[in-house]
C-alpha cells in the first residue's frame, strides 16, 4: 500500500541524478582519491590546518585545495563508481539520500547508495574500517532490517513502479565477519546480499574482463534464483539420456540465456557454491568474438549448461514417443529467473553476444543437463578442457580438493587435503593469511603452488604412492593413516594443521611486524612461504622424535613447544645487515626457496645445536670450501690422468689411424672446439683450443667400454689394458658394467662442482671421500 505523499516522491527524486553529463562529472570526482574544493584565498590557511593541501596555481579569486578522503567516504564512492561502471545511470549524488519506510514521520533512514536501471534497484548500506579488523555486532541493526526493507520496497514501487527487482546490499570493507556468524544469518533471513572485500574485488574483475557484459553475471550474483517475471520460457527441445543423466537439446536467444545463465567462477565471492571451476574471460577474446558474430560468424557447437533447479524447477512436456529412438521431443518450460543455468562450457560464446546486434535475434544451440551436482559439473568441465590446456596450473591445484577428496587412492586424497588446507589458510578470517593467497580467480600477493610444495615437504602430512604410505614420512605427520574413515581423518588433520600454521604466522605478525608486514620479504613471499612452512613442519618432526609431541597434542601446546626455535629465527632475521639482507633477497634460481629454508635452519641450529637435521648437515658440507677445494683437486687430477692414459693406449692400439678409429667422437669434439673458438673470437679472446681438449667424461666412458680388454698385436710388454687400469670396485659387483659405474658418480660430482665460484650444488663429505677413493686408485696404489 502506497504511503508516500506526492511532495515526498518529488523530494526523493530530486536527490537522484540521471543526466549523463552530470553523472560523468560525479564519476570523475568519486573516482579520485581526494576531495577537491575551490575556496577564497583568505580561507586557505584555515583549511591547511585541517589537513588540506593546495593543488595547482591559485586562480584569480579562489585557491584549489584537496584532501585525502577518509576510508568511509572512499568506500562509498568506490561502490558508487562500481555501479556506474555496471551501467546504472540513475544514482544518488550525495550522502543525504533519505528514504522513508512507513507513513510515520520518524520512520526513515539515510541510504549510502541507491542505483536504479530499467530492471533493478539497489540500496546499499556501507560499513568500513581503515585497517582489517573483526567487525562489531550488527544485531540491533539486522533485527529491524526486515521491517525496514519491506517499507523501502513499498516506497520504491510507489516512486518507480512495481516492475523492478529490489535488493538491499550490506557492503563492508576491511571488516571480518565469519561466514557462520549469527549476524550473517540475520542478514540472509531478510534476503539481503552481503557484499564484502571479496565481492567488491570480484565485481571489479568482472567489469575489467567482461566490460558491458559484466552486468549479466552481476545480476546472477545479486538475484540468483529469483524470478524475473512469471512468464515461463517455452522452447521446443529434444530429451535424451547420457551416462544415466537426463539432458535436453534446444536453441535459445542469447538475451534469454545471458539473464538465466551464471558462471561458477573460482573466486571467494562464490564460496557458497563451491566446488566452482571457471576462469574469468579473456577480454581481447570476448571483443573478437563479438566482432566475429556481428560480421556474420556463428558457432555450430553447443553451449553446455546445467539447470540448478532446486528452487525454480524446469518442466518437460513430451510429445508422443515413437519406437525408433529413446529420444523424445517436447516442450521445455524454463522459469524466467536469474542465475538458474550454470554455464559449464561456452562462456566466451555466450558473453560474446552481450554487445552484439544479434543478441535478441540469433538462437544458439544448447545441451542442458538438469540437477547435476557441482562435482559432476566440474568433471565435465575438466574432461572438456584437459586436452586444450585451458585450465591453468594454479587452478588445477585449487581444484584438487574437489576432484580427489573422495578418491580411492591415498596419494590423491593427500593432494585434496593439501589443497583444502591452503584454501582454509587463505579464506579463514581468523588467519593472518586471510586474502593473501591467490585462490582460483582471486589474485593475491602469495601464489598457491609454494604452499602445495611446502606442505608436501613439511612432514605435517605423510607421502604416499597409490595406497602405500612412505614409512619414513609418518614420524611427525598429523594425519593418522590407521584411521580408515578417510573423510573424518582428513577433516581432523586439516583442522590441526591449519590451526598450528595459523599459530606460527600469528606469532610473526604479532611479535615481528616489521618482518611480517613487509611484502616479498622473508615470510610474506613465495619463497618465504616454502621456507617457513617447511621449517615449522620439520621442527614439529624434531620434537616428535624426542617424544615431546604426538598427533594428539593440542595446537596451542604444539606451537608453544617450537616457539623458542621461531624466536631464535626471527631475532636473527631482525638483526641482519643490509649487505646480508640484500644477498639473500637477490638469490635467483629454482633452488632459492630451499636455500632460504637452510638459511632459516642455520639460525635455529646456532641457538639450539641439538636441532641439526641431516639435510642441514648435508647443506653445510656442500657450502664447506675445504671439501669443495679437495673435490676439485681430485676431479682435475683424475680427469687429466684419464685423458693421458686413454689417448696413449689408443695411439698404441691403432697407431696413425687412431683418429679415424674414433671418428664419431673426434667429429663431436671438433664441433665443440669450433664453437669454443668462435665464442673466443667474438669475445676478443686470442685463444684457440684443439679438439683433443674437448673430450667429455661420457666420451671417455664410451672409449673404455669399446676397447675394454683390447691389446696391441703384437703385444707390448709394458702395455696395460683399460680393464686393468680403470676397474674400480665400489661394492656393486665385479663385471664390466659394475667396475665402470664409478665414472657415472665421478661425472655427477664434477657437474655439481662445475668450477670455482659456482653456485651449483656442491658435494658433501661422503662424496669427497668417494672422489678420494677414485683418486687413490690411480695415484696412491701400494
Amino acid at each position: 500500500m502506497a504511503f508516500l505523499k506526492q511532495f515526498q516522491v518529488e523530494e526523493i527524486k530530486e536527490k537522484l541524478v540521471n543526466d549523463a553529463s552530470r553523472l560523468g562529472k560525479l564519476y570523475k570526482a568519486k573516482k579520485s582519491e581526494y576531495q577537491h574544493l575551490s575556496v577564497d584565498h583568505s580561507l586557505v590557511d584555515g583549511y591547511l590546518k585541517e589537513g588540506w593541501e593546495t593543488e595547482g596555481k591559485p586562480l584569480k579569486t579562489k585557491t584549489k585545495i584537496r584532501k585525502s578522503k577518509i576510508h568511509s567516504k572512499k568506500f562509498e564512492d568506490d561502490i558508487w563508481c562500481q555501479f556506474y561502471n555496471l551501467g546504472y545511470r540513475t544514482l544518488n549524488f550525495d550522502e543525504n539520500f533519505i528514504l522513508p519506510f512507513s507513513k510515520n514521520e520518524e520512520d526513515k533512514k539515510q541510504i549510502d547508495i541507491i542505483a536504479v536501471n530499467d530492471e533493478t534497484i539497489l540500496l546499499v548500506e556501507c560499513k568500513s574500517s581503515e585497517k582489517l579488523k573483526k567487525a562489531p555486532s550488527f544485531k540491533d541493526e539486522f533485527d529491524v532490517l526486515g521491517h525496514r526493507i519491506n517499507g523501502f520496497k513499498k516506497a520504491l514501487k510507489q516512486i518507480f513502479g512495481s516492475d523492478k527487482k529490489i535488493k538491499y546490499i550490506f557492503a563492508t570493507r576491511n571488516l571480518r565477519i565469519n561466514t557462520d556468524s549469527e549476524d550473517l544469518k540475520r542478514l540472509e533471513n531478510t534476503n539481503s546480499l552481503y557484499y564484502n572485500n571479496n565481492t567488491y574485488e570480484y565485481v571489479n574483475n568482472l567489469i575489467k574482463n567482461y566490460k558491458n557484459a559484466s552486468f549479466y553475471q552481476f545480476l546472477g550474483l545479486v538475484f540468483k534464483n529469483e524470478i524475473i517475471n512469471l512468464n515461463k520460457i517455452e522452447i521446443p527441445a529434444v530429451n535424451g539420456k547420457m551416462g544415466m543423466k537426463d539432458y535436453f537439446m534446444f536453441s535459445i536467444e542469447p538475451s534469454l540465456l545471458l539473464k538465466m545463465g551464471f558462471i561458477l567462477h573460482r573466486t571467494r565471492a562464490n564460496e557458497s557454491e563451491f566446488p566452482t571451476y571457471q576462469r574469468l574471460l579473456v577480454p581481447s577474446r570476448l571483443k573478437g568474438i563479438t566482432k566475429f558474430i556481428d560480421d556474420g560468424g556463428y558457432f555450430p557447437n553447443s553451449i553446455i549448461i546445467n539447470f540448478n533447479t532446486k528452487k525454480n524447477k524446469i518442466k518437460f512436456e513430451p510429445h508422443s514417443k515413437n519406437g525408433i529412438s529413446n529420444s523424445r521431443t517436447g516442450m521445455l518450460k524454463i522459469p524466467n529467473a536469474y542465475g538458474i543455468a550454470y554455464i559449464i562450457d561456452g562462456q566466451h560464446r555466450v558473453y560474446g553476444y552481450a554487445n552484439s546486434e544479434y543478441v535478441d535475434t540469433n538462437t544458439i544451440p544448447v545441451v542442458a543437463f538438469n540437477g547435476l551436482d557441482s562435482i559432476e559439473q566440474l568433471e565435465i568441465f575438466m574432461d572438456i578442457n584437459q586436452n586444450q590446456k585451458a585450465v591453468s596450473p594454479s587452478l588445477r591445484l585449487d581444484l584438487e580438493e574437489d576432484l580427489y577428496w573422495d578418491s580411492d587412492r591415498a596419494d590423491s586424497r593427500l593432494k585434496a587435503l593439501r589443497s583444502s588446507i591452503i584454501k582454509k589458510l587463505g579464506n579463514s578470517e581468523s588467519s593472518p593469511l586471510f586474502n593473501k593467497i591467490s585462490v582460483g580467480e582471486d589474485k593475491a600477493i602469495l601464489t598457491f603452488k609454494p604452499f602445495t610444495t611446502a606442505l608436501a615437504n613439511s612432514g605435517l602430512l605423510p607421502s604416499a604412492k597409490g595406497n602405500k604410505y612412505n614409512e619414513d614420512s609418518l614420524v611427525g605427520s598429523l594425519y593418522d593413516t590407521n584411521n580408515q574413515d578417510h573423510n573424518q581423518e582428513m577433516n581432523r588433520a586439516k583442522a590441526k594443521i591449519v590451526d598450528y600454521i595459523i599459530h606460527c604466522y600469528d606469532f610473526v605478525e604479532q611479535n615481528y611486524p616489521k618482518i611480517y608486514n613487509r611484502d616479498k620479504y622473508f615470510i610474506v613471499s613465495n619463497r618465504g612461504t616454502f621456507a617457513f612452512i617447511s621449517l615449522v613442519g620439520d621442527l614439529n618432526k624434531f620434537e616428535t622424535e624426542k617424544n615431546d609431541l604426538n598427533k594428539n597434542t593440542k595446537s596451542s601446546d604444539r606451537f608453544e613447544t617450537i616457539k623458542p626455535y621461531l624466536k631464535s629465527l626471527f631475532d636473527n632475521l631482525s638483526k641482519l645487515s643490509a649487505e646480508e639482507e640484500e644477498k639473500q633477497l637477490t638469490l635467483l634460481g629454482a633452488g632459492a626457496d630451499t636455500k632460504w629454508l637452510r638459511y632459516f635452519q642455520t639460525f635455529v641450529n646456532t641457538a639450539h645445536p641439538e636441532y641439526n637435521p641431516p639435510e642441514l648437515i648435508d647443506w653445510k658440507e656442500r657450502q664447506n670450501e675445504v671439501y669443495q677445494s679437495d673435490g676439485r683437486k681430485y676431479i682435475k687430477e683424475v680427469e687429466r690422468f684419464m685423458k693421458k692414459r686413454i689417448l696413449k693406449n689408443l695411439k698404441i692400439l691403432f697407431k696413425d689411424n687412431w683418429e679415424l678409429e674414433i671418428e664419431t667422437i673426434q667429429s663431436a669434439c671438433q664441433l665443440r672446439a669450433n664453437a669454443e673458438n668462435k665464442k673466443n673470437y667474438k669475445d676478443g679472446i686470442n685463444k684457440r683450443v684443439e679438439w683433443t681438449e674437448m673430450f667429455s667424461i661420457t666420451d671417455y666412458k664410451v672409449l673404455l667400454e669399446k676397447y675394454w680388454s683390447k691389446k696391441p698385436e703384437p703385444m707390448i710388454d709394458d702395455f696395460i689394458t683399460f680393464e686393468k687400469t680403470f676397474s674400480i670396485d665400489i661394492g656393486l659387483g665385479k663385471n664390466k658394467k659394475d667396475v665402470l659405474k664409478w665414472i657415472s658418480y665421478f661425472n655427477s660430482y664434477r657437474n655439481q662442482l662445475a668450477h670455482e665460484g659456482s653456485k651449483n650444488k656442491g658435494i658433501n663429505k661422503k662424496e669427497v671421500g668417494e672422489l678420494k677413493t677414485i683418486y687413490d686408485h690411480f695415484f696412491n696404489k701400494n
